[in-house]
């Protein structure tokens, strides 16, 4: 037998059990994530802030105008009797997107930093590297337990809407009509794409910049502020609005008007919800930011030097 042919058996014999050992290596890394996110205060915080941001925003305060025959700026434009139907469970798949793009997106964007920038301060990132698995597996083991994350939060969303949803419809003696299959996975599946997306930006801003503060503070500014101010400007010059309609709050933006959640010319839209792009380009480039945003972070990851 031919030593090129033994060291060809050899190399292959390696990559196999590579394969494995990497596998290993991501499912270890993916659990010990998500434990250090489970007993982690802050996480536990974002997800109650949104939640109590979606049911006050979604459902409370439409409830007070509709019960009250009160308007303010939750129903600005729209008469009070109106409300009631946005309010029933046959609404759900139209009301779960409308405060993803701009508040929840930031919810998001926050648990990504953290995730990924604190481990930089913490020396974590440092001491996983250089004595666990490789750094894609561990760096993929983050965004595992991230990704099981905002999967987490989208179910909790949905469950407090139905809960708020079912109870109004009880106290209001309504019949109640569950939403079609088809448009509730499309909201959920839209949901999943909105905060993956904002998710992924917080890894990538926290890795790069090795500060969960400054990723914050970064993410916060540019989603609430600069994309606004950006849509503003190009609305008044034609060549920056090319630009500001493939940024990702206008991406995340379009596909929550896309699945009803109203849109800038809607009175009873949330806010960050447009109708710049349509449903299919809108969802195609937020799933591609999501993609970039995921692989760019690890690709800096494995790269860098966090001593």
């Amino acid at each position: 037998m031919s030593t090129a042919t033994m060291t060809g058996r050899a190399t292959a014999r390696g990559e196999a059990r590579a394969v494995p050992t990497m596998i290993g290596g991501l499912v270890a890394s993916t659990k010990a994530e998500l434990l250090r996110l489970r007993k982690w205060p802050a996480v536990w915080i974002l997800a109650t802030v949104w939640l109590l941001l979606n049911l006050t925003f979604a459902y409370l305060f439409n409830y007070i105008a509709y019960s009250t025959g009160s308007s303010g700026f939750s129903n600005e434009g729209v008469p009070p009797s109106a409300l009631l139907p946005d309010l029933l469970p046959a609404a759900i798949p139209s009301v779960l997107t409308g405060g993803m793009p701009m508040f929840g997106g930031a919810i998001m964007f926050i648990l990504g930093a953290l995730a990924a920038g604190s481990g930089y301060g913490w020396g974590t990132w440092k001491t996983a590297l250089t004595q666990g698995p490789s750094r894609l597996s561990t760096f993929g083991g983050t965004l595992a337990a991230v990704a099981i994350a905002v999967v987490g939060v989208i179910a909790a969303t949905l469950a407090l809407d139905f809960a708020a949803s079912i109870l109004i419809a009880v106290v209001e003696g309504q019949s109640i009509v569950w939403p079609a299959l088809g448009a509730l996975a499309e909201a959920v599946g839209g949901g999943l794409l909105i905060f993956g997306m904002w998710a992924m930006a917080g890894v990538l801003v926290g890795v790069l910049t090795r500060s969960p503060a400054l990723a914050v503070g970064l993410g916060l500014v540019w989603s609430l502020v600069i994309e606004n101010l950006l849509r503003g400007v190009g609305n008044l010059l034609s060549g920056i609005e090319y630009v500001t309609n493939v940024l990702p709050g206008t991406a995340a933006g379009s596909l929550a008007g896309a699945l009803g959640a109203g849109g800038s010319d809607d009175p009873d839209g949330a806010p960050g919800v447009l109708t710049v792009l349509d449903g299919r380009p809108a969802a195609l480039l937020v799933a591609a930011y999501l993609v970039v945003f995921a692989v760019v972070g690890a690709l800096v990851m494995r790269h860098r030097d966090v001593t």
